[in-house]
């Protein structure tokens, strides 16, 4: 694993847009493993007074993105960026209250395509959610 980075400056300043809605908030990255933590508020719920599952896919999806855009950037591939083309997020417990932490590992780094599976657990490490993000490689344009 390398050292942690500072995100912004690959990222600019987080959280922002979506992620800050969310409340996500990054707690340590590294080219290898992106960790943060949100924390369930009433926003956040469904009707029925459980996480909606988007949040989940959301959260999977801001964590394997950032994780591809660091390990293009420790690769000195600075001017690309990635882009989302598949989320695929299981829901495997409902949960109403606390803190998750998400926490990213590498399945696939390669030129074109990138696969990230992301892990959400609960304060006591249970396994909440797990999902997988395929990400596309953009090069910069000319």
């Amino acid at each position: 694993m390398t050292d942690n980075i500072d995100l912004t400056e690959t990222m600019g300043t987080l959280p922002k847009g979506f992620d800050n809605e969310l409340g996500l908030q990054m707690q340590t990255a590294t080219a290898d493993e992106v960790t943060a933590t949100f924390e369930i508020a009433p926003k956040l719920l469904q009707p029925w007074g459980i996480v909606h599952g988007g949040v989940y896919c959301s959260v999977v999806e801001s964590v394997a993105s950032t994780s591809g855009q660091i390990w293009l950037h420790s690769k000195g591939i600075t001017d690309s960026h990635v882009v989302g083309v598949n989320n695929s997020t299981d829901f495997l417990r409902a949960v109403s209250t606390g803190t998750m932490t998400a926490r990213s590992k590498p399945i696939h780094r390669g030129r074109r395509q990138q696969l990230w599976e992301v892990d959400i657990t609960d304060e006591s490490g249970k396994l909440i959610a797990q999902g997988r993000v395929r990400l596309q490689n953009i090069a910069a344009e000319n």
